[in-house]
């Protein structure tokens, strides 16, 4: 293992920044019990969640463990070290006809990262969380055993990683199932919705289909409120394509990027009303159909490399809650009007229909989840913790990977298996050796 460095170290959203002391290793035999010195840890892969679940004061990063293991093209498996990317995998996929099950808005994510996370994507209605493709796990436990698990082998530990933030120890590789396609590209209808009422029946017209998301226009009020743009979309085969080569091979490379922090007043109300009218406008008719790169489609911003900076030297907040399906489309009414009355724009806000809730500690349950991004600024958490009380009274739950400064009697009342898994991660991580900034501060490992 390599010596620690020692720097200052923030995730996606720049906030919290803390100083810690990072190894990174190569090789299992580099983590040996006995080259680590007596101190707690988190792992941490590309620093892609946005708050502090994966800071510590030391951090073992999995970035150079990051070989593939395994791979099986005709059943479309694939084993690999957790600290391989998911652009690294999916630029060895496509050209094979092969796709990731699940994917979120970004791939420079890493396979750790997205265990620990229980990432969901586009397609959480139909095809769940990234741990209902996982085959088995290996975690090394803070007594230095490395243990396979599944749903059917070492359950306990496998439900308690899957969504863990890192808490029963470290991911070291995954054998998942993959998805079979035909191109690169999508086949993508998109419509525009006048409001929240026509959006939500937008999703429930198109609830079968694979892909779908929506932005939302969150500074708009009256009968405009929720005023939308829905896409849904699905892989496109090669038949509809026909014989153009362009469009089965597509570039998707990063286009532009950003070098420096803007000013912390550019982000203001008036520059993202304007940035939401011209987005919902950028698309004249009430619905248009294309054909889009994977890249376009799944991400984005992706495109903007070190788009962060744009929320200046004081960092941002991604936001991200879910409300039962029962509570939804209400509970969304409140949280926007709150949103509009307070001038509190976000530059993004999507929204995305979840299925099913299978996981022990994951985010996901039936119901909408809306994601926004909120610059720091004066009285932005005491408006957070407004948002907070709408989501829990609605029977809600914010997402770990984005938190950084919820108070830990709301993660208590909307995660209901909580005891469950603290009593999980005491049994494979008595001494709380790995722990985070952000399990301390929710009580999750804190004495």
């Amino acid at each position: 293992m390599k010596q620690m460095t020692k720097s200052t170290v923030s995730n996606w959203g720049n906030y919290p920044s803390i100083d810690a002391k990072t190894k990174s290793f190569t090789s299992v035999s580099e983590l040996d019990q006995d080259q680590l010195p007596e101190a707690s840890y988190i792992a941490r892969g590309n620093g892609r969640c946005y708050g502090d679940s994966s800071l510590q004061s030391h951090i073992i990063s999995t970035l150079k463990y990051d070989k593939i293991l395994e791979f099986d093209a005709k059943e479309g498996i694939i084993k690999c070290q957790s600290g391989i990317t998911f652009s690294t995998l999916i630029d060895f996929l496509i050209p094979r006809g092969l796709f990731l099950p699940v994917t979120p808005g970004t791939k420079f994510i890493t396979v750790g990262g997205a265990i620990a996370s229980d990432i969901h994507g586009k397609n959480h209605h139909v095809e769940g969380s990234f741990q209902n493709h996982i085959i088995h796990i290996e975690v090394l436990l803070a007594s230095g055993d490395i243990i396979e698990c599944s749903r059917e082998k070492e359950s306990d530990l496998f439900m308690a990683t899957c969504g863990g933030m890192g808490l029963t120890g470290i991911i070291l590789s995954a054998k998942f199932r993959l998805k079979k396609i035909e191109t690169a590209l999508i086949k993508q209808v998109s419509i525009k919705a006048r409001n929240l009422d026509h959006i939500f029946d937008l999703f429930e017209e198109f609830k079968s289909t694979t892909y779908s998301v929506a932005w939302i226009d969150c500074l708009q009020g009256g009968d405009k409120l929720g005023r939308s743009l829905l896409m849904v979309g699905e892989h496109a085969t090669k038949q509809e394509l026909g014989s153009d080569e362009s469009l089965r091979n597509p570039n998707g490379k990063l286009k532009l990027s950003i070098p420096f922090n803007f000013p912390n007043i550019v982000l203001n109300k008036i520059t993202i009303k304007i940035f939401n009218f011209l987005f919902y406008h950028k698309q004249i008719a009430a619905r248009k159909e294309s054909y889009v790169n994977f890249d376009k489609f799944f991400y984005p911003l992706d495109f903007i490399n070190s788009w962060n900076r744009m929320y200046g030297n004081r960092g941002f907040v991604q936001y991200q809650f879910v409300l039962p399906i029962e509570n939804s489309k209400e509970g969304l009414r409140k949280i926007l009007s709150e949103i509009n009355n307070q001038g509190m724009g976000s530059f993004l806000a999507v929204l995305k229909l979840f299925g099913n809730y299978e996981g022990l500690i994951s985010f996901p349950m039936q119901g909408y989840t809306l994601a926004l991004d909120f610059p720091i600024r004066k009285g932005l958490f005491e408006f957070l913790d407004r948002l907070d009380q709408i989501v829990v009274d609605c029977g809600g739950r914010i997402y770990l990977t984005k938190d950084a400064r919820m108070d830990k009697k709301v993660f208590e009342k909307g995660y209901p298996n909580l005891e469950r898994f603290k009593n999980i991660v005491k049994k494979f991580n008595p001494d709380l050796k790995w722990r985070s900034v952000q399990s301390d501060r929710l009580a999750i490992t804190k004495p």
